[in-house]
């Protein structure tokens, strides 16, 4: 009951922020419209607003160039400025309510430094939002990489408190938490496998990226569904002015990126594709076998977009990307999403904006084996998703949003479809749930120096039928069974899901936040294996998975030095997780009906500090990013129900970047990384049967892998002729001084003396040097 009041106090706290700006700004007018480009008429994300001779008066462009600003009658000059852009100033007379669009015009190639933010140069220490980053697409595009693929997977992974999952991996871990507990969001459709060939590229073509902004701190209330982290990427939305042509070309991949107006100045349109043609290699082998095997990815991002009228613009976009990987005519493995997104921007007044989205996603992978068996393994997750935002400018020190979110789930967890006579087919039910949530949050200047940003998510889950579903014991046996319909309802959950952070402005260089935030989780990915990998299962909470909840607290300084040239931070959090998911000792997870059986639940805690210097302008740019971090479990029937270490538990994770323009068509550039071995476990010792060698287990994860560490050196030659056209060539070398870094650790009775246990180590990489040629035109 406690707990109830509490809630009803924080919900009616936000209303009457909301009721008693709204009667304050009533005797004023409100300045609104939308920031482009006047090159390309695509909006600008995080412009800054600002109204000159007022207190306070100023905002930033909201995820779709929108901005609103209420200031008394009277005479102004509105400035909006953007990085990379010219200033614009706008003489206003203001008795009632106006629109002002603005088009903004790029500033010359003059300026070459390469910058993280896209946004004020002092948002990390203005903003209210706590463990938040922007990635500007033109770093991921200078940094070198494997194979020479722009990743911006790979370059999040450079940053504090997120962490690679390794080679041959394009997962991360985030402040203790599991790959599948990051929320991927591409034009808002969740992306469930973002990984291409087994994880070495991500499903994201940075020639169709416009911004990409990460939460691993306090995440906004409009955000629900996963513990750790969301990870928001929004794809450009197509020139509305001229054509435009870009590609590159490298060793083992190729790309296409065509854009331009469909009407011009009212709609555009966005077609990129990419291909990789290792497989055109295994064709010049002698051997039968590997010539006519397949190991390919290709992928295709599309945008359209229609301006209706001043109020109204509707989007389409989408995503289809498939992975192919074949063994002659005996094997063959494929998987792939695919994305739609129908979202309609409508500016219901001055003071309010809207924001519609109806939206599909799919992931599914297929697995077929012929060799005289003949069937197919097939797995998929399916979902449709409304959305509704709203965003409401009560006042110069109130931003308001608040919505709803609905979604139907459709989960098959693997079936086998038998194409001759020796493989019986095996279907083994669909899952079905519907998720539910609605927020509010309110972003409070309450003055100079303090602002708060407090919201709340109250989500909901069903598990649905029809299917039958068992109870178990604690050790996994069946106890009931039970039918249900179809659309019955099975098990229902409600979280309340607060969330608060709070900037106190120390002075114009340096603040202090602190934040805390409640997320709830109720999909979950089956994986015993210390990497993700395709076959891995999505399953729905229900009676016997309860949904993971995670409260995280965190505070943290923030300073900027030289006119904000340099940033530095330091955040300290904590994190309590309930119903964590670990599994019995062999448990099999695939093709199983009775999955649930083989899961093991409990709580778990993540810990640590993470230290962040960056260096933005200038000829030299980079940053050293440390993490210092525990991440534990505590399960009954694992370790002896001890706490210890998760599987991604690492202490120490060191980045170093560093970029530098050595003339203004050469840019050189490096990073070395350096992390704590993943905790493994490793056998105590081994025993004889019939003269077979068996290994046992005692303490889970009590064993290390040896240390991660890699050098990786990359040049960019850039050159721009006076008609604008622009090519590049990368060079880079991934793993520069060779080092084989474990990628697995097996242990097997030695050849030469069975009397000796010997430890083999899988490495994926040494050095590998690439290049690639690009071209804009």
């Amino acid at each position: 009951m406690k707990h109830k009041t509490l809630l009803q106090r924080f919900a009616l706290l936000l209303l009457s922020l909301v009721l008693f700006t709204n009667v304050q700004a009533q005797q004023k007018f409100t300045i609104s419209g939308s920031v482009e480009t006047e090159s390309s008429g695509e909006a600008l994300i995080g412009a800054i607003v600002k109204v000159e001779g007022t207190q306070n008066a100023g905002t930033v462009t909201n995820e779709y160039g929108f901005y609103s600003i209420t200031v008394p009658e009277g005479d102004y000059k509105l400035i909006i400025s953007y990085l990379g852009y010219e200033l614009s100033e706008k003489e206003i007379t203001l008795t009632g309510n106006i629109t002002q669009n603005v088009a903004m015009v790029e500033k010359g190639k003059q300026l070459n430094e390469v910058v993280i933010k896209s946004e004020r140069d002092d948002i990390n220490v203005t903003g209210s939002e706590m463990g938040v980053m922007k990635m500007d697409i033109r770093t991921a595009n200078k940094l070198p990489v494997i194979m020479g693929e722009k990743d911006i997977l790979k370059t999040i992974q450079l940053t504090p408190g997120i962490s690679s999952a390794g080679d041959g991996n394009s997962g991360f871990y985030v402040r203790g938490g599991s790959s599948d507990q990051n929320l991927i969001l591409l034009d808002e459709a969740p992306v469930y496998n973002a990984s291409h060939l087994l994880g070495f590229f991500s499903t994201f073509n940075s020639d169709a990226i416009n911004d990409v902004t990460v939460y691993k701190g306090t995440i906004p209330a409009e955000y629900g569904g996963r513990l750790s982290s969301v990870l928001d990427v929004k794809m450009n939305e197509g020139n509305n002015k001229d054509y435009h042509v870009s590609g590159g070309i490298g060793l083992i991949s190729s790309k296409l990126n065509v854009e331009g107006p469909i009407q011009k100045g009212k709609s555009s349109f966005l077609l990129t594709g990419r291909r990789t043609y290792a497989d055109l290699f295994l064709k010049l082998s002698p051997d039968t076998t590997i010539n006519n095997s397949k190991l390919y990815f290709y992928d295709i991002n599309a945008k359209a977009n229609y301006t209706i009228n001043d109020k109204n613009r509707i989007y389409l976009s989408g995503y289809f990307g498939r992975d192919v990987l074949g063994l002659n005519e005996l094997f063959r493995f494929e998987w792939g999403n695919i994305t739609s997104t129908l979202r309609w921007n409508h500016i219901v007044n001055s003071k309010l904006f809207s924001n519609t989205s109806l939206i599909y996603s799919n992931y599914d992978y297929k697995i077929g084996i012929n060799s005289g068996l003949d069937f197919d393994i097939i797995s998929k997750i399916q979902d449709w998703n409304l959305k509704q935002d709203f965003q409401y400018y009560a006042s110069t020190k109130h931003t308001v949003q608040f919505g709803f979110n609905t979604i139907y789930h459709t989960m098959t967890p693997g079936n086998i479809k038998s194409r001759g006579t020796q493989i019986n087919s095996t279907d083994i039910e669909d899952r079905y749930a519907w998720e539910n949530a609605v927020f509010v949050s309110d972003d409070w200047k309450i003055n100079d120096k303090l602002n708060l940003n407090a919201g709340i998510r109250v989500s909901s889950f069903s598990a649905l039928g029809a299917g039958t579903f068992f109870s178990y014991d604690m050790e996994g046996n069946v106890t009931d069974s039970v039918q249900y319909d179809n659309g019955e309802f099975v098990e229902t959950y409600i979280v309340p899901e607060p969330r608060l952070a709070v900037n106190y402005r120390i002075n114009e260089q340096s603040s202090v936040k602190a934040g805390y935030s409640r997320n709830a989780q109720y999909l979950h990915l089956m994986s015993n294996t210390n990497t993700s990998t395709p076959t891995d299962l999505w399953i729905p909470s229900s009676q016997n998975v309860k949904p993971q909840i995670a409260d995280q607290y965190s505070i943290g300084y923030y300073r900027n030095f030289k006119d904000n040239q340099y940033e530095f931070s330091a955040e300290v959090y904590y994190k309590d997780m309930q119903n964590q998911i670990d599994y019995r000792n062999g448990a099999e997870l695939t093709i199983n009906e009775k999955v649930e059986s083989e899961l093991l639940f409990g709580d778990g805690r993540a810990y640590g500090i993470e230290l962040f210097f960056k260096k933005r302008y200038g000829r030299f740019t980079g940053w050293v990013g440390y993490t210092l971090s525990r991440t534990e479990r505590q399960i009954d029937g694992i370790n002896n129900d001890n706490w210890y270490p998760a599987r991604y538990d690492r202490t120490h994770d060191v980045s170093l970047v560093g970029m530098y323009d050595l003339t203004k068509r050469w840019t050189i550039s490096a990073i070395w990384v350096y992390n704590t071995g993943n905790a493994v476990t490793y056998p105590a010792g081994r025993y004889t049967v019939d003269g077979n060698t068996y290994f046992y287990y005692t303490e889970r994860n009590a064993s290390r892998m040896p240390a991660y560490h890699r050098l990786d050196l990359g040049a960019t030659y850039t050159k721009i002729t006076k008609k604008g056209r622009e090519s590049s060539w990368t060079f880079s070398i991934y793993n520069a001084y060779n080092r084989y870094n474990p990628f697995t650790i097996q242990f097997q009775q030695a050849e030469n003396n069975p009397q000796q246990t010997e430890a083999i180590q899988t490495s994926l990489f040494g050095i590998v040097p690439s290049i690639t040629y690009n071209f804009k035109f």
